[in-house]
């Protein structure tokens, strides 16, 4: 089940990932578009956001499975719960962005992804710092 449950944990970690980077591209590719053009830009874009969910979810669920084991040294390993406090992070800042793609789709576009630009930078951080701690915690 373990392997199983690894697997998992990598295709949303690629997902997850894959999403905040792609994101952090098509944010400078809409840099060079005419602010009217890249306003429907950045709104089409949010279906990618999908995939990204997906993979939060997946990581979420196989990486409860996968700590099981380390519950009881969790106050022993102050990487693995700072890696937990990441997690934790993205949880919000996804769910934040999440909720300013809808309010800017429904208007004040501007705004709202002038605050999602801000936390999709955050979540991105967040993302690859998790990546590092976990291979220098289960290296």
């Amino acid at each position: 089940m373990r392997t199983a449950m690894l697997i998992v944990h990598f295709l949303g970690l690629a997902m997850g990932i894959g999403t905040s980077f792609a994101f952090f591209f098509l944010g400078i590719a809409g840099k060079k578009m005419e602010k009217e053009d890249r306003l429907k830009f950045a709104l089409n874009s949010f279906a990618l956001s999908r995939m990204g969910h997906i993979g939060l979810s997946m990581l979420i669920i196989s990486g409860l499975y996968l700590i099981t084991p380390f519950w009881a040294s969790l106050a022993s390993r102050p990487l693995l719960i700072a890696k937990l406090i990441l997690v934790l992070t993205l949880i919000v800042t996804v769910s934040f962005a999440t909720v300013y793609a809808q309010r800017a789709k429904k208007g004040d576009t501007l705004t709202n992804l002038k605050k999602i630009a801000a936390l999709g930078k955050v979540s991105l951080l967040s993302g690859l710092a998790i990546v590092v701690l976990a291979v220098l915690i289960f290296k």
